[in-house]
């Protein structure tokens, strides 16, 4: 468990993409308001908070657990600032600081192993890891409907936009980085799986589940276009659906049964989107399973607004829109293959985690308990 310079600037980057995020979407939402699109606006802020107070929960109810294990009374400060939706910008602050001091001055001496750096790093990669999960949760409950919504409103209305432009190309990258730093840090924070082998499994990892989300999302438009009532109902029974999927899963993620309950629920809503593994067992048919629907669900949405086009739309969007979809599905779902067939790191079962302070390095990570890649 070793956190380098390269680790450093790639939480640099994660928290620039971060901010740049909330920038574009505050940008977005002064845009709508000013154009007196009201509705728009409304459903803009609307998903930018819902998702910030999911994650500052979350953020709380693990520190709350951190600081109960280390045997200290929660402070009530830190209460207070993830209430005013500002946990995840500490939690950035303290990792940057603390992860900076680690791989520009203990790089080195670690090369030795020595049990004090050890801690050290194992401390920054579990806060890094932290952020990395709460990303990933913002990402799938602001950045995914954010982005389904901008494409809405581009493909129904016609009007383009710098905003809309922007909101669309930030969303995307956001996405795409959230999951790729997603599966970076939990194979650097298990011990028990190995780390990826050059740059080839990263990108075909990340391209897969991209091409799979974003066919996915322009089928969910197209559909909202075709009738926003049956399109609002799909996407209901599918997150309960996931919802079910995650409590036949039992899983056991949060301390507090409320919070296992939230967690439920949004694991339930990420699996609207795309698919991840939500114990860690082989979900080898079930993964099958779950992108058979997807193109099917595709397929039949594409069908249906052929046969039974919108009298006002714009046939171009459509076309274009359809090109789109069958091909980045059909990309996605051949990436998808060559991954887990050539390039997906299989659990290394004769690696024993490392002992720090007699604690197993597995028993006593978060990511343990979380969404399986």
């Amino acid at each position: 468990m070793k956190y380098t310079k390269l680790n450093f600037f790639w939480s640099l980057f994660s928290f620039s993409v971060y901010i740049f995020d909330l920038i574009v979407d505050i940008w977005v939402s002064v845009k709508f308001f000013q154009e007196g699109q009201y509705a728009f606006t409304i459903l803009t802020i609307s998903f930018v908070l819902v998702g910030t107070f999911v994650v500052q929960c979350f953020s709380y109810s693990w520190y709350k657990a951190d600081v109960k294990k280390a045997g200290q009374e929660s402070n009530f400060c830190f209460l207070l600032l993830h209430w005013l939706q500002g946990g995840v910008f500490t939690r950035y602050w303290f990792a940057l600081k603390k992860g900076h001091h680690v791989a520009f001055k203990y790089s080195k001496a670690t090369d030795y192993y020595k049990e004090e750096h050890i801690d050290l790093h194992k401390e920054v990669i579990d806060r890094v890891t932290d952020l990395s999960m709460l990303r990933l949760f913002e990402t799938y409950l602001e950045g995914c409907p954010q982005l389904i919504l901008q494409l809405y409103i581009l493909m129904d209305t016609g009007k383009e936009d710098c905003s809309q432009y922007a909101a669309i190309l930030v969303s995307c990258c956001a996405i795409s980085w959230s999951t790729v730093d997603y599966q970076i840090a939990q194979r650097k924070s298990l011990p028990d799986k190995n780390l990826f082998k050059g740059c080839c499994p990263v990108f075909t990892y990340a391209v897969y589940k991209f091409f799979t989300l974003l066919s996915w999302m322009l089928s969910v438009v197209l559909l909202l276009i075709f009738n926003v009532k049956i399109a609002l109902f799909l996407l209901l029974i599918l997150w309960l659906l996931g919802i079910v999927w995650a409590f036949k899963n039992q899983t056991e993620f949060c301390a507090s049964r409320c919070m296992e309950y939230l967690y439920r629920a949004v694991v339930g809503f990420i699996l609207v989107f795309t698919f991840f593994n939500v114990k860690g067992q082989n979900t080898k048919c079930q993964m099958s399973f779950y992108y058979v629907v997807k193109v099917l669900g595709t397929l039949c949405i594409l069908i249906v607004f052929w046969l039974y086009p919108p009298p006002i739309f714009n046939p171009d969007y459509f076309i274009l829109a359809s090109i789109i979809a069958i091909l980045t599905l059909l990309l996605g779902l051949i990436l998808l293959i060559v991954y887990y067939s050539t390039f997906h790191p299989k659990r290394n079962e004769k690696k024993k985690p490392d002992e720090v302070d007699g604690k197993s390095v597995l028993n006593d990570c978060r990511m343990r308990y979380f969404l399986m890649a």
